[in-house]
């Protein structure tokens, strides 16, 4: 009996086991609808294909795609296309549609015929800036040549305008021999008479 009662007090007396504790509530994910079924009032599907290419945070590019284009062409024109290709249609689509309100005449046609314009006469630039390269380099070529041929010209000159002077060349001893009363440089010639005191032709005996 004295068992009996000290089990059962002992029962009481241990703690209650402890319940585990509750876990933090998850976070509520809120899918919200993208732009194109929330501008055509229709449930978004888990696997819209409108989706990924207009977020709810762009409206206004899906309701340029829209008006030129149409919700049943978008969807046929991406469902045709593998995913890879997708992002870069829905641009051209957007990028089309917007040139075509716009210009209702042209559209984006008219765009590329002015940047085609654009092209044009910056390569017609490009090619004038160039010839002009090529003609100025010529000219300093020219020049070059030009200053070569004078450098090289110049120490010739000197030599033929100021050649060395030889005193006593064979023909001014001819023309001493011959005429030396001409001489400049011998104005008193030792034939002179007068020098000698008799004449060269008076004879030497009486």
């Amino acid at each position: 009996m004295d068992t009996v009662t000290a089990a059962a007090n002992s029962g009481s007396s241990s703690p209650p086991p402890s319940s585990p504790s509750p876990s933090p509530p998850q976070p509520q994910v809120i899918i919200s609808p993208c732009a194109a079924c929330k501008i055509l009032r229709r449930r978004c599907a888990e696997k819209c294909v409108l989706a990924p290419y207009f977020p709810p945070t762009e409206p206004s590019k899906f309701t340029i795609a829209h008006r030129v284009f149409g919700a049943s062409n978008i969807i046929k024109f991406l469902q045709e296309l593998p995913e890879s290709q997708r992002a870069d249609a829905v641009s051209s689509m957007v990028y089309e549609a917007s040139a075509r309100i716009r210009d209702p005449v042209y559209g984006c046609a008219g765009a590329i015929c002015q940047l085609q314009k654009q092209v044009n006469e910056l390569q017609a630039q490009l090619a004038k800036a160039q010839a002009e390269v090529v003609n100025v380099q010529c000219q300093q070529a020219n020049l070059a040549a030009l200053l070569c041929m004078e450098m090289a010209k110049s120490p010739s000159s000197t030599s033929t305008s100021s050649p060395l002077q030889q005193p006593n060349s064979p023909q001014s001893v001819d023309n001493f021999i011959t005429s030396p009363q001409s001489s400049p440089e011998n104005p008193n010639c030792f034939f002179d008479d007068n020098n000698l005191g008799i004449s060269l032709w008076e004879p030497l005996w009486t």
